[in-house]
């Protein structure tokens, strides 16, 4: 089965910083399949690398994209997603 990817845009207000970074990373490594993420055509990183979301540099509103590769990657990728298009800064 081949690699699937998804396109989201950032909902949280101040971008992935620590916390929304933190359980972006958390889900990713829950996942227990090889997942990165890409900011617009940079390299991927291992989303499950707390420290490589953070380094790159996300704002609110940029695309990033998702892909997985394995059981449950569509799954994975819906979860995940929904992390990414929420606005984690919301009070």
């Amino acid at each position: 089965m081949p690699a699937i990817s998804r396109t989201v845009r950032i909902g949280s207000t101040h971008g992935l910083h620590a916390r929304p970074a933190k359980l972006f990373a958390q889900a990713a490594k829950e996942a227990g399949i090889p997942i990165t993420v890409a900011k617009d055509s940079g390299s991927p990183v291992n989303a499950a690398s707390i420290l490589g979301v953070i380094a790159l540099g996300v704002e609110y509103g940029d695309y990033v994209t998702l892909t997985a590769d394995g059981d449950g990657a569509e799954a994975a990728l819906d979860t995940l997603a929904e992390l990414l298009t929420t606005d984690h800064d919301a009070q």
